[in-house]
């Protein structure tokens, strides 16, 4: 497509995004704004991403916003037989995509979201604790009910191949981490398996703000 834009840091999102370009060997310039900061209240970002989240990613003249969707694009676009992030045949395509959803929404979105917005950013959107109580649970019965999924003895969570999904789960399970939720231990197993990645490191340290 083109030069290869990434903006945002300091954010699980953005660190998907970060960790797939990796693991593709794609260049790439990062633009380490971050959330909250009036750095994404410019004209310039606003022209680029109205929402003014993070991450927002260029290829191009093709903008993306959402980080599920950049790292399944990347894959779909960049990857090669030695260099693959996505499955190319059913049904382990399907599963992949299961997966992200199930990240996404249930995990994500209802769960850990619901804890960053009324534990975290409290002088933003006010106190709730009787939804940070029910993010808790829900999240609780999701990793555990989850854990089937990951108990046949493969390393990731399609098989023997990592995917976009292993890059999204693995934050999913950082940011759990941070929040304090328990994890069962199969999650925390997998998660292990999965930082021996040198490009995990690469991702975390791209991540970072400029100091």
């Amino acid at each position: 497509m083109g030069q290869m834009t990434l903006w945002g840091s300091s954010s699980s999102r953005v660190l998907r995004v970060h960790w797939a370009l990796i693991e593709l060997g794609l260049e790439y310039k990062s633009m380490p704004i971050g959330s909250r900061t009036g750095e994404t209240e410019t004209a310039e970002y606003g022209d680029l991403n109205p929402r003014r989240k993070i991450p927002t990613f260029q290829d191009g003249d093709l903008v993306l916003t959402e980080s599920a969707a950049i790292v399944t694009y990347l894959a779909e676009t960049y990857g090669t037989p030695e260099r693959s992030l996505i499955p190319t045949v059913q049904p382990a395509r399907a599963k992949y995509f299961e997966w992200l959803s199930f990240v996404s929404m249930e995990l994500d979105a209802t769960s850990l979201y619901v804890l960053r917005r009324h534990e975290g950013l409290q002088h933003i959107y006010g106190d709730a604790p009787a939804a940070n109580k029910g993010a808790r649970e829900y999240f609780d019965k999701m990793i555990k009910a989850s854990v089937r999924d990951i108990a046949d003895g493969h390393r990731f969570l399609l098989g023997e191949q990592f995917t976009g999904a292993d890059i999204c789960m693995t934050t999913i399970v950082d940011w759990a981490e941070r929040y304090e939720c328990p994890l069962p231990a199969e999650w925390l197993a997998y998660r292990e398996r999965v930082r021996e990645r040198p490009s995990y490191a690469a991702a975390m340290a791209a991540n970072q703000p400029p100091g």
